[in-house]
């Protein structure tokens, strides 16, 4: 079974709140003129509102639980015809096709444990991409105040839905548990500082257009997330 399928069907319920995000993505989404192609697609939380706004979408998710979420989502906002998903890994996407945009949203990239996978991904999304084509995705890594904050408390993210993290500074990692009566996953997140990022992207091949500190492009300056707009590079990567 894949990571996210014993939550699928509450996922949405569980990041509802998670909105700040949408927008930004679908901008950069029409602007590319499409097709567009999301790593991580989950269950359409992206992928279908970038479908209404007339862009077709390509989205790749190892979970076929939260696929079937987002077939469902697509077909109930009218835009079925627009959205196709496929499993597969981020690493390996199955898209044959070259596109102007790939995106990998929602921090997803950190699911992946060591350096050498990011970079493969990365590399795998540059081949995805047509001459002059930008890949666009967000990662965070977190300040001391967020982990004592949050570290080893159960905390109600929704109604009836619990989350726990547990930070480990020294792996640089978050252990994230949710649970929801009897469906429960716990998942690690394996965060980068900034500049290795800038490091990753340089080897893959890609050129930084843009560095956000928010989904309302303010530079980044000490902000625990980053936003990153890269553009393929003339060089392999």
């Amino acid at each position: 079974m894949a990571l996210y399928d014993a939550i699928a069907h509450i996922y949405d319920p569980w990041s509802r709140s998670v909105t700040e995000d949408i927008d930004f993505y679908v901008e950069e989404a029409v602007r590319s003129g499409g097709p567009v192609v999301e790593l991580a697609v989950g269950t359409g939380r992206i992928a279908v509102p970038i479908a209404a706004a007339d862009v077709r979408v390509i989205g790749v998710d190892q979970s076929p639980g939260m696929l079937a979420v987002a077939g469902a989502y697509a077909v109930q906002e009218g835009v079925s015809e627009l959205v196709d998903l496929r499993v597969g890994d981020l690493r390996q996407p199955p898209v044959p096709e070259r596109v102007p945009l790939v995106i990998c949203p929602f921090r997803s990239l950190l699911h992946l444990p060591s350096e050498a996978e990011k970079l493969e991904a990365l590399r795998a999304a540059r081949r995805l991409l047509a001459p002059g084509g930008a890949l666009i995705f967000d990662v965070f890594e977190p300040s001391p105040d967020d982990i004592a904050e949050t570290h080893g408390r159960w905390l109600e993210r929704e109604p009836g839905i619990w989350e726990r993290a547990d930070w480990d500074e020294d792996t640089r990692t978050m252990t994230l548990s949710v649970r929801h009566g009897d469906a429960a996953a716990s998942f690690t997140l394996h965060w980068l500082s900034t500049a290795e990022w800038h490091v990753l992207i340089d080897r893959a091949g890609f050129d930084v257009d843009a560095l956000y500190g928010w989904f309302d492009r303010r530079p980044h300056v000490d902000e625990e997330d980053t936003i990153w707009i890269c553009r393929r590079g003339e060089r392999p990567g």
